[in-house]
């Protein structure tokens, strides 16, 4: 049975380092919405150029087009044993379809991974996160003001300020709530502290994985309906 994972987690819990981590010890492709969606437009696909065409005009991409998106992603080989989504889904609808395309398909049922983080936790990571000017890495709080990626200028992000950076979290909780609400009551529904270190939490995040993988397979577990 493959491993089809789906991470979430507001902004500064970590969740792209944890998803890079998880997908590369699990040999799984990570699919981050963000990453997917400008592939789509530089290769000029039909849902790249409508996406396109979308942010062209100011608006955002609507969730048809981000599911036709992801839909073509998941289609190709490397994901046919399983892949770790990031980013996707967002919205209740969003979740609805990728329920759909996992029944379509036969693929295994999803796990779903929640890393939790105080809201006082967050600021205090986001207000000392710094960004490389040079590649664009982030890094915590540290004496160095030199990247240890490329050797870049570290520089604190402008408009990581307390006021964005709560107002940020605050959307995100109206926005994930019914996603939450959404996953929570499935048996391979899982939420980790992410207010650990890093490694407990990547430790943590494997032992999820692990026992709601154990609990799909001997349950014979398919999608809800």
């Amino acid at each position: 049975m493959g491993l089809n994972v789906v991470i979430m987690g507001p902004p500064g819990a970590g969740k792209g380092t944890q998803s890079d981590l998880l997908a590369g010890n699990r040999s799984l492709p990570k699919v981050a919405t963000g990453d997917i969606l400008r592939e789509a437009i530089r290769q000029g696909t039909p849902m790249g150029l409508r996406a396109k065409a979308l942010m062209d005009q100011g608006q955002l991409v609507d969730d048809a087009t981000v599911i036709g998106i992801v839909r073509e992603r998941l289609a190709r080989p490397d994901a046919v044993g399983g892949f770790l989504l990031d980013g996707f889904p967002r919205t209740v609808a969003q979740a609805q379809a990728l329920d759909g395309l996992i029944a379509e398909r036969g693929l295994a049922p999803l796990v779903v991974v929640n890393i939790s983080v105080p809201a006082e936790e967050l600021v205090r990571r986001v207000l000392g996160r710094r960004v490389c000017t040079t590649c664009g890495t982030n890094a915590g709080p540290g004496d160095t003001a030199v990247c240890g990626k490329c050797g870049g200028e570290l520089v604190r992000r402008t408009d990581d300020t307390e006021a964005v950076v709560r107002s940020r979290l605050e959307v995100y909780d109206r926005q994930t709530r019914p996603l939450v609400e959404y996953y929570q009551a499935r048996p391979t529904y899982r939420e980790v502290d992410g207010a650990q270190g890093a490694e407990q939490v990547t430790a943590a995040l494997e032992a999820a994985l692990d026992g709601a993988q154990g609990l799909a397979k001997s349950a014979g577990m398919g999608q809800p309906a």
